[in-house]
């Protein structure tokens, strides 16, 4: 336990209501209550101070690398508009109900993720391991932290590369060469990698007002605004009635199958949920704020960001003929050949790849909050050293991801198995994320928040009436979202 804190046990036998107060009193003070066999404790003593630090910070969870990096090169080459028709349905009506599930369960718990799940699974009469859950999201999110702050140090390199000319006058094939060459240096790829974790361990390490509240409040206006910015320079420089056109003008003839399990995996892994980063920040968050109204607001927030970022990207593409389907490398490879030849690429440039750190920054915090929670929570850590010895280990972890660029680009570790073929160990680990961790999180959050959780309980937190709105969220989150990541989960792991 943290020093000066204090450990009592209650008696077994005690009423739903004292049991209530005593686990107000141990997320108010830093005491750990043991009632019976049941310890009731909380991650933290902070609250967010109001809805809108919540809401910036979530949005700025959602809003990431999936958002400005992976959103854009998907569409592109997923059809377009009728990509974009398919990703608003399905935020709306797979991603945000699964959201809000985890919001309802982090607030009414007010605790970790595998905690919470434990003791409100117990609560309903549930024999099964849903702690088990809370620990797979963990797990997740180590994984994820591990090559997210490697690929965010990329964009950190480039950031000062564009900002100090390194790319300017270089022809298409000079700034692929830059950039395959930057892959090819480990060390300088490690010495980013370890910058971004470092100001991430260190802005969690600052506390929920201290930490975490200042640095969204800053960061995710300036990320607006600086969008913003661009998409206003691209509708001047660029081809934007081109970008609006692909973007927006829906061709009905472009939905296949394909482009719907696109674009429904894109919204799930773009709101962030199924692996308890939305749980997390729920559990700080004050009982007067209303959860369905705070998850719409988040999910508007974090489409917004998506679709301006193709606003902002796609007129530059457009206008240099450049291929909007380049995939991955259209950001480092494909804009930054553009920002090489045009007027003031240079700041525009330095711009773009301030916006893209700023989201990485946002959503890497999230990450690292969740892990730093139950840490503290079981261990009775500090926040700064439970924050250093979490960022310590997925540094190093990062290091596979770092070698899979350069030393293993040519290891492929299980290709002996078809669907493993060809992947390096960086492509093994976003795989088992991307593609069995995070949609089976997903379902069974869903699944849990709507089957299993009471309807009193959910009534109490999610801000609705028992009417038709409230009916419809309970359809979408027990039969809808399950149903549509199942699909899009077997068809990954196809």
């Amino acid at each position: 336990m943290p020093p000066g804190s204090l450990r009592r046990r209650l008696p077994g036998a005690v009423s739903g209501m004292e049991f209530t107060f005593f686990q107000q009193l141990a997320y108010s003070y830093p005491i750990r209550i043991i009632i019976g066999d049941a310890a009731v404790s909380a991650p933290a003593t902070e609250n967010w101070s109001g809805r809108l630090a919540f809401i910036l910070a979530s949005i700025g969870a959602a809003v990431g690398l999936g958002n400005i990096w992976k959103f854009p090169y998907t569409l592109g080459s997923s059809g377009g508009s009728a990509f974009v028709l398919i990703y608003v349905i399905a935020i709306f009506l797979i991603a945000t109900p699964i959201m809000i599930a985890e919001m309802i369960i982090g607030r009414h718990a007010r605790a970790s993720a595998p905690t919470a799940l434990k003791k409100l699974g117990e609560a309903s009469g549930s024999r099964l391991k849903w702690s088990l859950l809370g620990y797979m999201g963990l797990f997740a999110l180590f994984l994820v932290l591990s090559f997210y702050s490697v690929i965010a140090g990329w964009t950190g390199a480039y950031l000062v590369k564009v900002g100090f000319g390194g790319i300017a006058g270089l022809s298409a094939d000079e700034v692929g060469g830059d950039f395959g060459a930057f892959l090819h240096s480990p060390a300088q790829i490690i010495f980013w990698h370890a910058l971004f974790t470092a100001a991430t361990v260190f802005i969690i390490s600052r506390g929920i007002k201290v930490g975490l509240e200042r640095v969204v409040k800053i960061l995710m206006p300036a990320l607006f605004v600086t969008l913003i910015a661009l998409v206003i320079h691209s509708g001047i420089t660029g081809d934007f009635d081109a970008a609006v056109s692909f973007l927006f003008t829906a061709d009905l003839s472009k939905i296949t199958w394909v482009v719907v399990l696109a674009a429904v995996g894109q919204a799930f892994f773009s709101v962030n949920v199924g692996i308890g980063g939305v749980l997390t920040y729920s559990a700080y968050l004050p009982k007067d704020v209303n959860l369905f109204r705070s998850a719409i607001i988040v999910a508007l927030g974090d489409t917004l960001v998506a679709l301006l970022a193709g606003l902002a990207i796609f007129p530059i593409v457009f206008a240099n003929n450049l291929d909007p389907a380049e995939g991955p490398g259209l950001i480092f490879v494909t804009l930054s050949t553009a920002f090489a030849k045009m007027p003031a690429g240079q700041l525009i440039g330095s711009a773009f790849f301030a916006m893209i750190l700023f989201a990485a920054l946002t959503s890497s915090i999230s990450m690292l909050e969740t892990m730093t929670a139950r840490l503290s929570e079981v261990r009775g850590m500090t926040r700064t050293t439970a924050a250093v010895s979490i960022g310590t280990g997925t540094f190093l972890l990062g290091l596979i991801t770092v070698f899979s660029f350069s030393t293993w680009e040519n290891t492929y570790p299980l290709g002996q198995f078809e669907v493993f073929a060809g992947k390096t160990p960086f492509d093994l680990i976003d795989y088992l994320v991307s593609n069995i961790l995070m949609p089976l999180g997903g379902m069974l959050y869903a699944l849990f928040a709507g089957w299993w959780l009471s309807k009193e309980t959910v009534l109490s937190e999610i801000g609705l009436a028992d009417g038709a709105v409230f009916k419809l969220w309970m359809i979408l989150v027990r039969i809808v979202s399950p149903l549509a990541v199942a699909l899009v989960f077997y068809f990954n792991l196809g």
